[in-house]
């Protein structure tokens, strides 16, 4: 990675169609905006014990919120074209960072709860679709992680 003072001649990648773009400005003592293409902002913020001020998430808990809107996004699609009623989905996501800075994850867990009258098999094959093909959060978490999948159908009562 190269760091270069604003006017240096960068390679700086041509402005494209398919090219992703984020905006991130600082307010105050840890706290930052960041303002991705979709033009909807998220706040940061640092815990107290380094000097922030406890106000926003963590870029790290970002990282997980982002993996399960990610493959929820994915299952919720996916089961939705089979034309297969969801009640609702939660899911959740634990992470195992490393102990030496930087404090990547060494495994992630993901577990799917969802209500509905959905087929095991449907699910497992929506599960396994974000996994494999349709999750860019997951694909590039995954190569520096463990992530491990579960889930749980809450069938309704008849």
């Amino acid at each position: 990675m190269q760091i270069r003072k604003k006017g240096e001649p960068a390679g700086t990648p041509a402005p494209a169609a398919n090219l992703r773009q984020a905006e991130i400005k600082w307010v105050k003592g840890f706290q930052f905006v960041g303002r991705g293409d979709s033009g909807h902002a998220v706040v940061m913020d640092a815990n107290q014990e380094i000097g922030g001020g406890n106000t926003a998430a963590r870029p790290t808990e970002l990282v997980l919120i982002a993996l399960g809107g990610c493959t929820g996004i994915d299952v919720v699609n996916i089961l939705t074209s089979m034309r297969l009623k969801i009640a609702s989905l939660e899911i959740q996501v634990r992470a195992e960072p490393v102990e030496e800075l930087p404090k990547s994850f060494r495994e992630i867990w993901i577990k799917y709860v969802l209500r509905g009258d959905v087929p095991e098999k449907k699910l497992r094959e929506a599960i396994e679709l974000s996994k494999t093909k349709y999750c860019s959060v997951g694909a590039m978490l995954s190569p520096g992680a463990k992530i491990n999948y579960q889930y749980e159908i809450i069938r309704p009562e008849r």
